[in-house]
């Protein structure tokens, strides 16, 4: 009876250190030769990293790939474009897709940016719609309060 027990407890320490190792190491997101992401599941929020272009040529796929991991898990998302290069009116759209998916799933999008997607963004008045943030810190925090 005790080497049940034993064998019990060790079964459920594995089981417990299996998941959260799973949580802790990033998922490769299958994106686009031009852009390329990882999502990582925290405790009340998805991070999304994303590194090269958000244009035309990758919207479709990021749309489809973002929306599907609202649907399966966390509804709050932090965006981290700080390593996007370029981002063009396309790219602008599958953000307010996003947004809008991420709304009307009872979640909030928080925004990681760089100079070049705050000035994208400022251009066509959307840092007044989106909380944009200059580092991943303060979009951790934006969920703490």
């Amino acid at each position: 009876m005790r080497q049940i027990r034993i064998k019990r407890c060790i079964l459920a320490r594995q089981i417990v250190r299996h998941r959260v190792r799973r949580r802790a190491i990033p998922e490769q997101l299958t994106l686009t030769v031009s852009l390329r992401g990882t999502r990582e599941v925290k405790d009340n929020y998805q991070l999304f990293r994303l590194t090269g272009l958000l244009d035309a040529f990758s919207e479709a796929t990021f749309r489809k790939v973002i929306a599907k991991c609202v649907d399966d898990s966390l509804k709050n998302v932090i965006l981290d474009l700080s390593q996007i290069d370029l981002m063009d009116s396309s790219g602008l759209g599958a953000i307010v897709q996003v947004s809008k998916k991420v709304t009307s799933s009872e979640g909030v999008l928080q925004i990681v940016t760089n100079a070049r997607v705050t000035q994208t963004l400022k251009l066509v008045k959307l840092d007044k719609v989106f909380s944009l943030h200059p580092d991943l810190a303060s979009a951790v925090e934006a969920f703490k309060s």
